[in-house]
């Protein structure tokens, strides 16, 4: 009669023991029953949860980490069984070796066992961050769900929201120091992080999904995964060491994977990360503003791709003048006692800039001239004004070849017979009309009588705004 199998067999299998350091083990005896949860960053982010059972380690994968709430299941995938040394192994597994990256020890301790069947494991964690009775149900091959089957153990905790509108400052003078904390404004895109089971999702103004664009931002999820998060912030392009807008536009665009994995490389953004509104099942968008600087302050969030600078309470003066020195956008003043409120634009949030930027809708194109004939020659621009779109003038110049190029053939796409203009002065009569869907920041030096802006130069497209939200330049 031959030999029953070793329930390692499959574990060892699957490993060199030469080029890792994880035990080979050997099947154990059973006293206290023992888990432990790993946090493991391998190719994916996530938990192994394993269980000791007839002298082995029964394990999971679980990508989204232990519930903490009966409201949501998690995915629970069956792995093969470990050696119980296991329960103390945390490291470094090689590249090029099964599991490769870091295993952390997220929590450990001991469990009641109530139910173990073959599709169906029921036990009560007593662990210092794991604690209470949970079921794990097979939903068919190796998948499993795990549900939390106590409350939990933070009365007061919600789950995370999907969306939360950023807030957004005022235009206007700079406000006496008292009471007022000051930050640089940054010449990026806003994008509000959602961060959950080690994963983040980065969310636009107008609620577009833009995670995909910024694949060096992945490693800020895996940064905060013991925490579930909302951050609001910007993605900033920089260089030379100054945020360039243009720059970003590079990024903001692509469609090929293989463009934006290559550039994410030769051209990398950071998150510049100034609030934080939701931390661990709890929203702070009650709290003043000086209280959530704190909690964010705790995080400790600087990173190779992300940063959350200071801010500066009182003497914005000297801040306005140091951001004018280095040449960047101008400062925001935000009132200590300010509440976040979502989507909406506040008097507690003022923007004081050292240059005049705006956002317009683009309504047409002049035909170019010169060294630009047969190409665009200026985007024919406007905004919203109770409800019609209004005339404001036309911007040249800041484009490079391949920017005039691109632009071109997204105003080629979208060309009309008539013009989009109802309001403000007559447009030039070689207008070639477009359908105004196209967005548009320029920098400009002062507003004329008639509403037109003066000297506008082109910075770039934009896709984290609709054509409908773009107002009179502030």
């Amino acid at each position: 009669m031959g030999m029953m199998p070793d329930r390692l067999d499959k574990y060892r299998a699957k490993r060199d023991f030469q080029e890792t350091p994880e035990p080979a083990g050997a099947v154990g005896s059973e006293d206290a029953l023992r888990f432990v949860v790993q946090e493991h960053s391998a190719r994916a982010m996530h938990w192994d949860l394993r269980l000791e059972h007839e002298g082995t380690l029964v394990s999971w994968a679980v990508p989204k980490g232990i519930p903490v709430d009966p409201k949501r299941n998690n995915l629970a995938v069956q792995t093969e069984d470990h050696p119980l040394e296991y329960l103390d192994f945390h490291g470094e597994i090689p590249a090029g070796n099964y599991g490769a990256g870091t295993m952390k020890i997220f929590d450990r301790g001991t469990y009641e066992l109530h139910k173990w069947r073959d599709k169906e494991v029921m036990v009560t964690f007593h662990g210092e961050r794991v604690r209470g009775r949970y079921v794990l149900f097979k939903t068919g091959g190796k998948n499993w769900m795990i549900h939390r089957m106590d409350p939990p153990e933070d009365a007061g905790r919600e789950l995370i929201p999907e969306q939360v509108e950023p807030m957004l400052a005022t235009a206007g003078d700079l406000p006496p120091s008292d009471g007022w904390a000051f930050e640089i404004k940054w010449d990026g895109v806003r994008a509000v992080a959602y961060i959950e089971g080690g994963r983040i999702r980065l969310s636009s103004r107008n609620r577009t999904n833009i995670t995909p664009r910024y694949p060096e931002l992945s490693p800020l999820g895996r940064a905060l995964s013991t925490h579930e998060v909302i951050l609001d912030g910007e993605v900033v392009s920089f260089e030379g060491g100054i945020p360039s807008f243009q720059r970003l536009q590079r990024r903001m665009h692509l469609t090929s994977e293989a463009q934006v994995r290559r550039l994410s490389q030769t051209e990398p953004v950071v998150y510049i990360i100034f609030d934080l509104l939701w931390l661990d099942g709890h929203s702070l968008l009650a709290l003043p503003y000086s209280d959530r600087r704190k909690l964010l302050a705790k995080l400790e969030l600087n990173g190779p791709a992300w940063q959350s600078p200071a801010h500066h309470v009182g003497d914005g003066a000297a801040l306005l003048a140091a951001s004018r020195a280095q040449g960047l956008e101008g400062i925001v003043a935000k009132r200590l006692d300010c509440p976040y409120t979502p989507g909406k634009r506040s008097s507690g949030w003022i923007k004081v800039k050292n240059k005049k930027t705006a956002d317009v809708v683009v309504g047409g194109w002049m035909p170019g001239e010169g060294g630009r004939t047969g190409r665009l020659g200026a985007l024919v621009v406007g905004f919203y004004e109770d409800g019609e779109l209004r005339y404001a003038g036309r911007a040249g110049s800041g484009f490079t070849d391949a920017e005039l190029k691109r632009v071109q053939a997204l105003l080629e796409a979208r060309a009309r017979e008539g013009s989009p203009f109802t309001a403000g002065p007559k447009p030039p009569k070689q207008v070639r009309y477009v359908e105004p869907e196209l967005v548009a920041s320029v920098e400009f030096t002062d507003m004329t009588n008639d509403g037109t802006l003066r000297h506008p130069v082109y910075k770039g497209l934009r896709d984290d705004i609709a054509p409908e939200d773009v107002g009179a330049p502030e």
